[in-house]
């Protein structure tokens, strides 16, 4: 049974991270619903094909993060607002560390925030 969870692995990122990373973006997109159980850590690291002590760290820092918790006998379950916690915790991210250096792009280049918020608007509205 296949989990349908897949990653484009990178070399300068921890592989418990990027798993860690794409289950947080599976629990967005709504793949994984609040409440619904997540693949178990042997199901995920077949398919992964990774070690289990790997998916087994990715899983306890999102038990950490209060994201996902351990239902004895059953499993891992996402948590009940943990889609709004990442939600708001992703934005503040966005917001602090990403945008800035898009913000100065902008003015670097001379771009009109009229002209970009049409153009946006035009291809994403």
């Amino acid at each position: 049974m296949s989990t349908g969870i897949s990653i484009d692995w990178r070399d300068d990122i921890p592989i418990w991270k990027q798993i860690k990373d794409r289950l947080q973006s599976a629990i967005l997109s709504g793949d994984f619903k609040e409440g619904e159980a997540i693949p178990s850590v042997r199901q995920l690291a077949i398919e992964l094909a990774v070690n289990p002590l790997t998916v087994s760290r990715a899983f306890s820092e999102l038990n950490d993060d209060g994201l996902i918790e351990k239902r004895r006998g059953l499993g891992m379950f996402v948590t009940q607002g943990t889609k709004t916690a990442v939600v708001e915790r992703e934005r503040k991210q966005f917001l602090e560390n990403e945008w800035p250096p898009i913000v100065q792009k902008i003015k670097d280049l001379e771009i009109d925030w009229n002209e970009l918020a049409k153009d946006f608007g035009e291809k994403h509205g």
